[in-house]
């Protein structure tokens, strides 16, 4: 039966903030979807409450109810903007347009080359509608929240890959866009279908020390009411757990360091509301003399505002000599602002005034648009996610204009959001009056001055890499790859072939520049090494693919052994007596064939090795491959440097960020003052490895770095 949801409750809402007057608009909505749907309005109303929650004009709530008019019943833009006029009919019209991908039903969806295509392509639109009117996104949300209420009315496997969806996409976008109240709701209603033994375990948690919470927050927001009473500060106290899918992500960091659910301490959180900012700051200074604060615990969102929306002041105290509490601190204006984001400020939109934050949040979702025209697939994807969803960073330029960058950016990202050739001539930097290196990631509050020359010099490749962290933000790359294909093609091609050489050589693969060529998808060798030449595949890459094409993923381990058992697979069959031959040393990534000997089981060699090219009884080679990898592996490592004091130091501290291990060292000097250093190394990987040699090649002094075959 044909459900008719109340309209009541909409209307109650939109007058706890609209006028009278405009109740005609949305009661003449209703009165048309109610008839389109036979009196089946309840996802038509719920979406359109929404809405009216996050305080939107009528036009919006109007839209929201007729959302999905177009699609279902086939009613026309020309028909809705008669009716309702030409704001809401292009409102409807642009939802339309943000049509849900449709995803496999019959499974759960496959991280496929067709999936990564529909869900670049549901990310663009997501941007493209972000861009023109906000209030799409706005209806997209809300809609989205209301079929997540009632997922457990569609097949299991849909479920699955809505679930999947709304994680990815929808709840990345409420977060963007500062939309806490939308945030929460998706990823907890994801979590539930995505992991449904984890998250009931959770609700059990929680639901058993339920009592013990709410004697707790009792007893805390009624002490601060009575201290912010006292210092005659008019604020409201609350008290709060964290959402499921908060808690989730709390226990797995907690996990990672051997703790317990019953060992979190700060599962709640405490508010305080005042009236104006000055309040506070005095609020703060009533807690902090109320409670010890811990060091490093304090942040300033007014003075600093996080993703250049949010404000309030967060602090950490001591709650009574044991227990760590969080409070934040806001007006109440900052706590709309903080429940509903972007949607807070629409209605200054069309103000006189205006609002400059939320315009140039606009202006930069635009932006992004004519970025990412030279940008595709997956890496439109990791674009998306790093700079529009990920988290950010506020820094100022030395004239005290802020700049929004995301939160791992450097110097030379900031370079290049200032302007491009700013980017290209930069030579060196200042972080708030001190030299520092272009690898620097950016902190909150940073003046940040680039040193650049006049001459037009140009990129350097190794800022590519991102091995060596001097980019990290999609834009600044796409300029510099723009850089590189401005470069004649056979120059990029003679670069392109010289780099893979290296690469190559010094991580001792062996494979043909058509399976190379094919492997990244070049329609010939010479596209793919002019892919390299300018910069659109790093060096690094090649053995980053190679490892993911042979190998399957494995958690670390501690420390290498020699023998290896579950770490190879033997015809399909795990567990028989394996060894690493040693004259050949495989390392995962590498193509490996086994060999059966007498008295040792199998010995595992490289498929290149001479050893094996050479042996006479080949009725004695058996197929092997790489299974779940459970240890390191040696590897000989050989490097040349200019000897000076520190050198052995320098290198060691490398190997050791890398979580790589030194098995053993031998040092030869020269009497030309080279040292010829042979390192053990233990790795787990060729692409560890190569991202290793990378970085020793930045070493002062040294001159090369080889592994020895």
């Amino acid at each position: 039966m044909a459900k008719k949801t109340d309209i009541r409750t909409l209307i109650d809402k939109t007058q706890e903030y609209l006028s009278s007057d405009t109740l005609t608009l949305i009661e003449d909505a209703y009165e048309f979807v109610s008839q389109t749907y036979n009196d089946d309005t309840e996802h038509a109303v719920d979406t359109a409450i929404t809405i009216a929650e996050l305080q939107l004009d009528e036009r919006c709530i109007a839209a929201a109810l007729l959302h999905e008019i177009p699609v279902i019943h086939g009613v026309s833009t020309a028909e809705l903007e008669e009716k309702f006029g030409p704001d809401v009919a292009k409102l409807v019209e642009g939802v339309g347009k943000l049509a849900k991908v449709s995803w496999p039903e019959e499974t759960k969806p496959k991280k496929t080359a067709i999936d990564a295509e529909a869900h670049t392509e549901s990310l663009r639109k997501m941007l493209v509608a972000m861009s023109e009117d906000i209030r799409v996104v706005f209806i997209k949300l809300a809609c989205r929240l209301h079929k997540m209420h009632i997922l457990n009315r569609v097949p299991p496997a849909k479920q699955q890959a809505m679930a999947e969806e709304t994680m990815e996409i929808f709840a990345p976008v409420a977060h963007r866009l500062g939309i806490w109240q939308i945030k929460w709701q998706l990823e907890d209603l994801s979590f539930r279908y995505l992991e449904p033994k984890k998250y009931q375990s959770i609700v059990k948690l929680v639901a058993g020390r339920q009592e013990e919470r709410e004697k707790y927050i009792a007893l805390i927001t009624g002490i601060l009411g009575e201290e912010m009473g006292k210092a005659g500060i008019d604020a409201v106290v609350t008290g709060r757990s964290k959402n499921i899918y908060g808690i989730y992500k709390k226990m797995e960091k907690y996990a990672a360091q051997g703790k317990e659910f019953s060992e979190i301490n700060d599962l709640l959180g405490f508010r305080i509301l005042v009236n104006e900012v000055t309040d506070c700051y005095s609020a703060l200074g009533t807690v902090h003399s109320l409670w010890h604060p811990l060091p490093k615990q304090y942040d300033d969102y007014i003075v600093n505002p996080r993703g250049g929306v949010y404000k309030a002041l967060h602090t950490t105290v001591m709650c009574m000599g044991t227990t760590p509490l969080e409070i934040q601190i806001r007006t109440h204006e900052m706590h709309r602002v903080a429940e509903y984001g972007i949607a807070a400020h629409w209605r200054y939109k069309e103000g006189t005034t205006g609002d400059v934050g939320f315009e140039e949040r606009l202006a930069m979702l635009r932006q992004l648009l004519d970025w990412y025209k030279d940008v595709g697939g997956a890496d439109l994807v990791e674009s998306i996610n790093a700079d529009v969803f990920g988290d950010r960073v506020l820094v100022y330029t030395p004239q005290g204009d802020i700049k929004d960058l995301p939160a791992t950016s450097t110097p030379l990202d900031f370079a290049y959001r200032v302007h491009t050739d700013l980017g290209h001539r930069c030579i060196g930097a200042k972080i708030n009056g001190k030299m520092v290196s272009l690898i620097y990631q950016l902190q909150n509050g940073d003046t940040v001055e680039i040193l650049s020359t006049k001459k037009d010099k140009g990129p350097s490749r190794d800022w590519l890499n991102p091995a060596l962290g001097y980019l990290n933000t999609s834009h600044a790359r796409v300029k510099v790859r723009q850089w590189f294909r401005k470069q004649e093609r056979g120059e990029n091609i003679q670069r392109g072939r010289e780099l893979v050489e290296k690469e190559l050589r010094r991580v001792g693969i062996s494979i043909s520049d058509e399976e190379l060529a094919d492997l990244f998808k070049r329609d010939s060798v010479e596209d793919f090494f002019a892919a390299i030449g300018y910069g659109d595949i790093s060096p690094h890459q090649i053995a980053t693919k190679l490892t993911v094409a042979q190998e399957k993923p494995f958690p670390e381990i501690a420390p290498a052994q020699k023998e290896v058992k579950s770490a190879i697979q033997v015809m399909g069959v795990g567990d028989l007596l394996t060894h690493i031959a040693p004259c050949c040393n495989p390392v995962p990534g590498e193509k490996i064939i086994g060999y059966v000997t007498r008295t040792k089981g199998i010995s595992v060699h490289r498929s290149d090795c001479t050893n094996i090219a050479n042996i006479d009884e080949k009725e004695r080679l058996i197929k092997v491959d790489w299974g779940q990898q459970d240890q390191f592996y040696s590897v000989p490592v050989h490097i040349e440097a200019f000897d000076h004091v520190g050198l052995l130091r320098d290198i060691s501290a490398i190997v050791a960020e890398e979580g790589v291990n030194i098995a053993t060292v031998n040092i030869d000097n020269h009497e030309d003052h080279i040292t010829a250093i042979l390192l053990t190394l233990q790795t787990r990987s060729i692409s560890q490895l190569s991202r290793l040699f990378s970085k020793l090649e930045g070493v002062r002094g040294v001159i090369s770095v080889t592994r020895q075959t």
